[in-house]
């Protein structure tokens, strides 16, 4: 096994926010080092046939009581966006610039915050740039990176990779070929870093 794991994520996700929430202990305990990968969660749905378990009534109801519990028990804020499903593309691409500037996460810890530890309409660009601003990023670059045509293929080119590697949702994480899919398998993942 290798020292080091991929995180494939989405803002959009919940699961993602409960699983990034996570990522800072994993990598005191283990020293491993996280590769984190930004991805289009619409446009993996998209060419997997999958979709939103909040799309799905029954589904949807025990995902809530479910993403509660793990916060609970994970002491760690949370609670559902009234916003959501929020299209996350802005946000996403947002995420490749940080990630090639440097800064990815301190872009992901606001993004993720306003999202789900005190939820704010992510789609609203005016509050996005409140967002940023209030962790201290360059708005400006970020809303003008957005549209940039290179940012725009990495995204696309990103997600493409992850469906090929087998990414069907998010969270993902990879620990050298084995996929791990999902919130409550980050314990899992660290088990085997922790034996490697």
């Amino acid at each position: 096994m290798s020292g080091s794991i991929d995180f494939y994520f989405d803002y959009g996700s919940p699961s993602s926010y409960l699983a990034y929430k996570q990522m800072p202990g994993l990598i005191h305990r283990t020293g491993a080092r996280v590769n984190y990968r930004p991805i289009l969660l619409g446009g993996v749905f998209q060419q997997t046939a999958n979709q939103s378990p909040m799309d799905i009534p029954a589904k949807r109801e025990w995902m809530v009581n479910d993403l509660s519990f793990f916060a609970r028990r994970y002491n760690v804020p949370f609670e559902l966006n009234p916003f959501f499903p929020i299209n996350t593309l802005v946000l996403m691409r947002g995420a490749i610039f940080a990630e090639r500037e440097g800064f990815l996460d301190r872009y992901s810890d606001a993004v993720f915050d306003a999202m789900w530890g005190r939820p704010r309409n992510m789609a609203d660009p005016g509050v996005i740039g409140d967002v940023l601003q209030a962790a201290d990023l360059d708005v400006t670059r970020i809303v003008a990176a957005t549209q940039d045509a290179q940012i725009k293929d990495k995204l696309k080119a990103d997600t493409q990779e992850a469906i090929e590697r087998g990414v069907f949702g998010a969270p993902t994480i990879f620990l050298g070929t084995q996929l791990f899919f999902g919130q409550d398998r980050v314990p899992y993942v660290e088990e085997l870093l922790a034996k490697a």
